[in-house]
């Protein structure tokens, strides 16, 4: 056994065509020693043609996509903060749009470091304080 805690079953183990406890011992002595080349207790993520994909892309991708919609909500955020401060809005508004652009440029950095649940709620959070400010007008 593996120990992971998954409970997929390998495709050679599931296989209903009469392989002996033989194959079976061999087949998991072949995975444990897979694992422990690919470092155990590491997920490995399948893309939809069942593929595997390496953990480091897969880590790599969602870095890149918590910095990028990060650095887009920022910019969306104090752009509606200054165009606020043009037109006659109480002045909570603006700085409201201006705070929630301010938590999404820190979730940015934490996404650029590899913080990536911490980014995404801080996105939520700082996406939350705009719609709030809004409310205001």
């Amino acid at each position: 056994m593996s120990g992971r805690a998954d409970s997929d079953t390998h495709p050679e183990i599931s296989e209903a065509d009469g392989t002996g406890a033989d194959d079976v011992q061999a087949t998991a002595v072949r995975d444990d020693a897979d694992d422990a080349e690919n470092g155990a207790g590491r997920e490995i993520a399948n893309d939809a043609e069942g593929d595997i994909e390496d953990p480091a892309q897969v880590a790599r991708r969602a870095r890149w996509t918590a910095t990028g919609t990060g650095a887009l909500l920022t910019l969306a955020g104090f752009a509606a903060a200054l165009l606020r401060l043009t037109h006659s809005a109480p002045a909570l508004v603006p700085a409201a749009y201006a705070l929630g652009a301010a938590v999404c440029a820190l979730a940015t950095f934490l996404g650029s470091r590899g913080r990536t649940r911490r980014a995404l709620w801080l996105l939520i959070a700082g996406v939350m304080v705009m719609a709030l400010g809004d409310q205001f007008d």
